[in-house]
């Protein structure tokens, strides 16, 4: 199909833009106007239970960031110096990075090729094998001689970890799950709602995220202690509401009202949202149908992606030189994270038979994917890469 975009009139097609289509100005205007605009407010407590149960979880917790929501569930989770977190190589680097700020030291999984999320048969594999559940019922890396306390799934473009072998995994072994959702608000596995499988779960609104609130994250949980502890560290630990009286180190960590604001009116508008980036990630796949070159990744049939990137696998020598192409013409992809076991801070840190994740590094990029992204403007992506690989052959 040829685009009707001509390169001369063409603007810069983003990688991905918010979609501030319903009541943002409204309630916004209402926080500047009734001067609630800090970390108290009504706005903060009606985004809380509306994301909570969205997700199909009892509490809901906001926070400054998803990577604030992380760190602070690992702290309620006990997670210290000397334990060890299982977190996906393949992965943005805060979900590394929130197990070092607990003193504790991550060890990395290689990933699925086809879902791109932690591999849990390796999992698996790594547990059964390299590993020995101790009298005290906790498991220990065989190799490092420490406790691994918890694991960190992360749902990687919106499509979600296979949660069940997963869950019964890490039971057996009594390994905590923290799950990062923070890519897959939206998304479901066999009929549930991620964000609902793990002992808390992390969300995040940053702007380019499946709904924004410009910034700005979110623990979820059934476990009311939990949640309450949440919050207590994300307040600076402040046990009294004249006096500044404080318990233990906290944090400034908790969301404006001006922000959760902007965070319920994009809530109210998730469902539709989700439905049109599947709608479009249904376009791309019938525009990449016919290139023989290129891989456009799909769901698996037990999960309902929200389709927050969209991925294609290309040829290893064709990535980097197909990026530079497409930025010239105006459109925005981007690389894979390269994985976090090969970063300068952590290659001296364990990961276990990382294969997958080096491959999908060297192959994989993403594509323009906002909410408001115009059909037109997907077509003339496409032809762009038939162009590409047609002039090379």
């Amino acid at each position: 199909m040829t685009s009707t975009i001509s390169d001369k009139k063409l603007n810069v097609i983003p990688l991905s833009e918010p979609s501030i289509t319903g009541n943002e100005w409204k309630y916004i205007k209402e926080c500047l106007d009734t001067g609630w605009v800090s970390s108290v407010g009504s706005y903060v407590n009606r985004f809380e239970k509306m994301v909570a149960e969205y997700v199909g979880c009892k509490y809901g917790v906001a926070v400054v960031n998803g990577t604030s929501a992380l760190h602070l569930s690992l702290l309620v989770c006990d997670v210290k110096s000397g334990d060890e977190v299982i977190v996906p190589t393949l992965t943005f680097v805060a979900t590394a990075n929130v197990v070092k700020y607990c003193g504790a030291e991550p060890l990395f999984i290689d990933c699925d090729q086809e879902t791109l999320c932690l591999d849990v048969e390796k999992l698996k594999l790594f547990l059964d094998t390299e590993c020995t559940q101790k009298s005290d019922g906790y498991t220990y890396n065989n190799a490092s001689g420490r406790r691994i306390k918890a694991i960190v799934p992360v749902h990687i473009f919106g499509h979600p970890v296979e949660m069940d072998n997963l869950i019964e995994l890490c039971q057996r072994y009594k390994i905590v799950v923290v799950e990062d959702a923070t890519e897959g608000l939206g998304s479901e596995y066999k009929g549930k709602k991620t964000g609902s499988f793990g002992k808390l779960a992390c969300l995040s609104f940053n702007g380019n995220k499946i709904i924004t609130s410009g910034g700005g994250g979110m623990v979820v949980t059934n476990d009311g202690y939990l949640a309450e502890k949440v919050k207590h560290l994300s307040t600076q630990a402040k046990t009294d509401s004249i006096e500044y009286d404080h318990n233990e180190i906290g944090y400034n960590y908790r969301l404006t009202n001006i922000q959760a604001a902007l965070g319920v009116a994009q809530m109210e508008g998730l469902d539709k949202i989700v439905e049109i980036k599947r709608k479009n990630a249904f376009w791309y796949q019938n525009l990449f149908s016919n290139i023989n070159s290129i891989e456009f990744l799909w769901e698996k049939s037990w999960v309902k992606s929200n389709f927050w990137f969209y991925t294609i696998k290309v040829p290893s020598f064709h990535k980097k030189a197909l990026i530079d192409y497409l930025l010239s013409s105006s459109i925005q992809v981007r690389p894979m994270w390269k994985p976090i076991h090969t970063l300068s801070m952590y290659k001296d840190c364990q990961a276990y038979r990382v294969e997958s994740a080096l491959n999908i590094y060297d192959t994989a990029l993403n594509l323009p994917c906002s909410v408001g992204i115009k059909k037109e403007e997907m077509e003339f992506t496409v032809e762009k890469i038939r162009s590409y690989f047609s002039s090379r052959g």
